[in-house]
């Protein structure tokens, strides 16, 4: 049963956001295609994406992705909404991140953080540049999508066609002022890593997330490490050896497990698949490890014949 107070319609939702920004900060609506919602707290202040695949998991909870975590931290809170794969390119983005950025705003805050996945991970890039000095958070971001620059990039041509020349155009050139670049990817995921290879600089700290794919954020909610990682890179204290501890636990995790499995069996090695599968089922029970495991058996007595 749905919660009376959750916004039902488009215009029940808008009237919220708007309610809630005139309570604590401010609601605009940048167009047609995007919103902003700034709620303020304390004097860390997180900028926050929305890749359309928060919204496509949340369903009718249309707030700000992060927006329960972020404030119930005592920090403030600016969550850009697109409401289309637009990479956060309309003009009307571009200037209000100029106005904030004339106007002082960020300059408000002792601590600025930009935060994004994917879509959001490249418009948390760009438009870090707004606040010089700022921290940026980067999970499988995108470098651009410049045909010119990006070619290989086989994803997104829905957005292909938009402008990445502009002002706030080229990721890896507009990072070069923040304090500290984070940029989580998996180095197996070939555009992935690409994209991520176009980041250079003494702010950028790469962490590789080896077999978690694109849609690592995800994972990582269900392996309880987003919040720990995200509270580390805001305190500037996370470090390489603190995130693969706390990585260590995907291995306990079903997700992570299965596609281990399917990319064990795409390389045809079967010893090593078999050990796998045997460390699997000896910590649970897996019809799937078990049909693996009987047919790399197999394999492996075929061969030593």
């Amino acid at each position: 049963m749905k919660d009376q107070h959750e916004p039902k319609t488009q215009s029940e939702w808008q009237t919220n956001l708007e309610d809630i920004g005139a309570k604590e900060g401010f609601y605009e609506a940048l167009g047609d295609q995007h919103t902003a919602l700034f709620v303020e707290r304390g004097d860390t202040l997180i900028v926050t994406f929305e890749n359309l695949d928060h919204v496509y998991e949340r369903g009718a909870d249309r707030m700000p992705w992060g927006y329960d975590f972020v404030t119930s931290r005592g920090w403030s809170m600016l969550g850009l909404m697109a409401h289309d794969w637009t990479w956060y390119r309309d003009s009307e983005v571009h200037d209000f991140f100029d106005r904030l950025r004339d106007e002082g705003f960020f300059e408000r805050f002792s601590n600025v953080i930009f935060y994004g996945a994917s879509m959001g991970a490249y418009a948390a890039a760009v438009f870090s540049s707004a606040a010089p000095g700022a921290t940026v958070i980067c999970i499988s971001p995108q470098a651009t999508l410049d045909r010119e620059v990006a070619s290989w990039e086989t994803r997104y041509k829905k957005a292909w066609r938009r402008n990445y020349h502009d002002r706030y155009g080229y990721a890896p050139d507009l990072v070069a002022d923040a304090s500290a670049v984070h940029m989580f990817y998996d180095p197996r995921a070939p555009l992935d890593a690409m994209h991520v290879a176009l980041f250079r600089g003494a702010n950028i700290r790469k962490y590789r997330c080896r077999f978690m794919g694109h849609r690592i954020a995800s994972l990582w909610l269900q392996l309880g490490i987003l919040k720990p990682v995200i509270e580390g890179c805001v305190a500037n204290t996370m470090t390489q050896a603190e995130f693969y501890t706390l990585l260590r636990r995907r291995r306990e995790n079903g997700r992570f497990q299965k596609e281990m499995l399917q990319m064990l069996q795409k390389l045809d090695r079967p010893k090593m698949l078999a050990r796998y599968c045997t460390a699997v089922l000896a910590r649970r029970r897996g019809p799937n490890f078990r049909k693996a495991l009987r047919a790399a058996e197999e394999q492996i007595a075929r061969t030593n014949k």
